[in-house]
């Protein structure tokens, strides 16, 4: 409970008049196009996820790292990229460096966290873990990262590779150690610490025993993650029995659907987007491969992107039915304001 207050602050501490005044319209704007369903975006983006690469040492399946299932192109973000990027949104509040792939395959993403950090925004990345030697652990801390989600769905070897295909527990563990014993050794208080489990049927039974491991080891958070599952329709060995914990319904026909209602509105689009690695700017992270692509970095400016025409199209889309937009259909998280 310190760790996620102390957290908070930190998030408000980096927040300038410009920024506040920025959600300000965000928030304004959106309203506005929910009450006159027609759209007239202003301000710039919140928050922003950044794909630093596609790369991924891990093979989990429901992921197109994973299953190397990916039909655009892949590879590793440009560092004169991410410049340009951090450098045309001034108001921004928020990056995540994460979006497919691990992070810390790219060799240069302490150098873009450092860079993102001295602009004050709040940073924070995903990671499976496997490369937080202690040398990486430190250069962690001292990079000024605000926050590391660190995936662990297993409390053994055995319900851990499950899901994590390809991966080693043990190594998660250390790598989580590392990152503790350099922020007390450089007394910071970033990053915080999250353990994320993602709670699927072969894991399902071990809710108990991670809230034990994460007080043991001494992490700051424990969150608990639902999945998504692409083909859910049918069913799958991944949709856990305990409800609270399920994105789909089984129903009467024996068929699964989403439990949330799909409501003509997403919050998302009005107050952030994705960077892939190579620039395409797309709406969320349930577009995956790129699909909706609303704009290319390379060759216009965010502004011109961010409130161009393609996206003001996109985003009236919304309002008619986002059931026929193919990345809304397996979304649970879309209306949700402030999520």
């Amino acid at each position: 409970m310190i760790g996620k207050l102390r957290d908070g602050i930190n998030f408000l501490s980096k927040q300038t008049p410009a920024r506040v005044a920025n959600m300000a319209k965000i928030y304004s704007s959106f309203q506005m196009a929910k009450i006159s369903g027609r759209v007239n975006h202003s301000g710039m983006p919140v928050s922003i996820s950044i794909e630093p690469t596609t790369s991924c040492n891990l093979r989990c399946p429901e992921c197109s790292s994973g299953l190397r299932s990916f039909t655009r192109p892949t590879g590793m973000m440009d560092q004169e990229l991410f410049k340009s990027i951090v450098n045309q949104l001034p108001e921004l509040s928020y990056m995540i460096f994460y979006f497919q792939g691990e992070p810390y395959l790219h060799t240069g993403l302490l150098d873009m966290i450092n860079l993102a950090s001295s602009k004050k925004i709040y940073t924070a990345t995903s990671t499976n873990a496997h490369f937080l030697s202690d040398e990486v652990a430190r250069k962690t801390v001292e990079s000024g990262l605000d926050r590391l989600i660190i995936s662990i769905d297993g409390t053994t070897q055995e319900v851990y590779q499950h899901y994590r295909v390809g991966g080693k527990l043990d190594k998660v563990i250390e790598g989580t150690k590392n990152i503790l014993h350099w922020k007390k050794i450089l007394r910071s208080t970033t990053p915080h610490v999250i353990f994320q489990f993602l709670v699927v049927k072969p894991n399902e039974h071990q809710l108990n025993e991670i809230k034990k491991l994460a007080d043991e080891i001494g992490v700051d958070e424990l969150k608990f993650k639902t999945a998504q599952v692409y083909n859910f329709e049918s069913g799958s060995d991944l949709i856990p029995s305990i409800d609270k914990y399920a994105r789909y319904k089984k129903n009467r026909s024996g068929n699964y659907s989403i439990k949330n209602g799909l409501t003509d509105e997403c919050w998302k689009m009005w107050h952030s987007c994705v960077v892939t690695w190579d620039g395409k700017v797309v709406p969320c992270c349930f577009d995956k491969d790129a699909r909706f692509v609303m704009g290319d970095l390379t060759k216009n400016s965010f502004a011109e992107i961010w409130q161009g025409e393609k996206y003001t199209e996109f985003r009236n889309s919304l309002f008619k039915s986002r059931s026929e937009i193919e990345i809304c259909r397996n979304c649970t998280e879309g209306a949700k304001v402030f999520a």
